[in-house]
């Protein structure tokens, strides 16, 4: 067989997202002597970045996500991986020398490489209630880590239900003096002992069965008015000084939508091998379509997502062993 022909500045791999997926699938491609490029933007902050505390990581204590995400950087970067803070707006098809690989646009250059894996992570949902926008920063918050400590000794709303709105919520009363806990159904999603750490809490009272219908306030938020699910009729006013919303998730993958399938609610599609519906993409982490979003998760995706890419590479390359 000729040898193939391949670019010096060509990667064999280039990861978009700097998460604990990404980050780990960098660690394994780069520890297998690929040419990896992680290019990460700041449009979207990693979820993980914005957890105050992991708890349930495996063989690791209690610690902070944006310092257990710094951990996973350093120990990729120390087996090679290259990281750039850049953001990526698209990837498309692109001969490589004798090959056909991809291009990954971004919004200080592009670069070319023979695989891509897709680890971008997803957004909080946005409530869709009038000024919730024009708030964001003015009290709305979807970040408590972030945002807590403008909160102290003051009475703070947090809506959602599922296990990130109801640690959050327990993260708040370290700050303010009372958080109401809004959530549309008459119990909690969140795993059992969040809710028993909720419950038992007497800073945190309940807001069932209702949904946020109106934000108040002019230059900053003087409360909410909900709605009850169950009696359209029957409405409250709940006075806060700040809402924190967590009501679900909205995956960061336009830039890929139409050249990998999506599922119906924008999730990428990966098998279990984590490939993609297109050959030489492959997708790991909270942007793909699973039952179950968690750190844990994720790493094994990115793992899992590299080897494979590794496989794909040498395989491109004619490389047999």
């Amino acid at each position: 067989m000729p040898d193939i022909q391949i670019p010096k500045d060509t990667y064999d791999l280039i990861i978009v997202g700097g998460g604990p997926g990404g980050l780990t699938a960098g660690l394994y491609a780069a520890r297998a002597d690929m040419r990896t490029l992680l290019v990460e933007g700041n449009a979207q902050a990693s979820q993980i970045t914005m957890t105050d505390m992991i708890e349930n990581y495996p063989g690791i204590p209690a610690i902070g996500g944006f310092e257990l995400n710094d951990i996973f950087k350093k120990q990729a970067v120390s087996f090679g991986l290259e990281i750039r803070p850049e953001q990526v707006s698209r990837i498309h098809r692109a001969q490589s020398g004798d090959v056909e690989g991809w291009e990954v646009v971004t919004d200080s250059g592009a670069y070319r490489t023979l695989s891509v894996i897709v680890s971008t992570g997803a957004a909080w949902s946005r409530l869709g209630v009038p000024r919730e926008e024009e708030m964001v920063g003015r009290g709305i918050s979807y970040c408590a880590t972030c945002d807590a400590p403008f909160y102290r000794r003051r009475e703070v709303a947090v809506v959602g239900g599922g296990d990130t709105a109801v640690q959050e919520a327990i993260y708040l009363t370290k700050f303010a003096s009372k958080v109401t806990l809004i959530h549309r159904r008459d119990r909690l999603r969140a795993t059992a002992v969040l809710q028993q750490r909720a419950f038992a809490n007497e800073k945190i009272t309940f807001a069932w069965d209702s949904t946020v219908e109106e934000i108040l306030g002019e230059d900053g938020i003087t409360g909410v008015r909900i709605r009850n699910v169950k009696d359209p009729d029957r409405h409250e006013k709940i006075p806060v000084d700040g809402v924190f919303i967590f009501v679900g998730l909205v995956p960061n993958t336009d830039f890929v939508e139409g050249i990998v399938n999506l599922d119906t609610d924008g999730y990428i599609i990966a098998d279990c091998d984590m490939k993609t519906s297109t050959k030489g993409i492959f997708a790991c982490g909270d942007c793909i379509s699973k039952s179950l979003r968690q750190v844990v998760t994720a790493c094994g995706d990115g793992a899992t997502a590299a080897h494979s890419a590794s496989l794909y590479v040498d395989d491109v390359k004619g490389q047999t062993y």
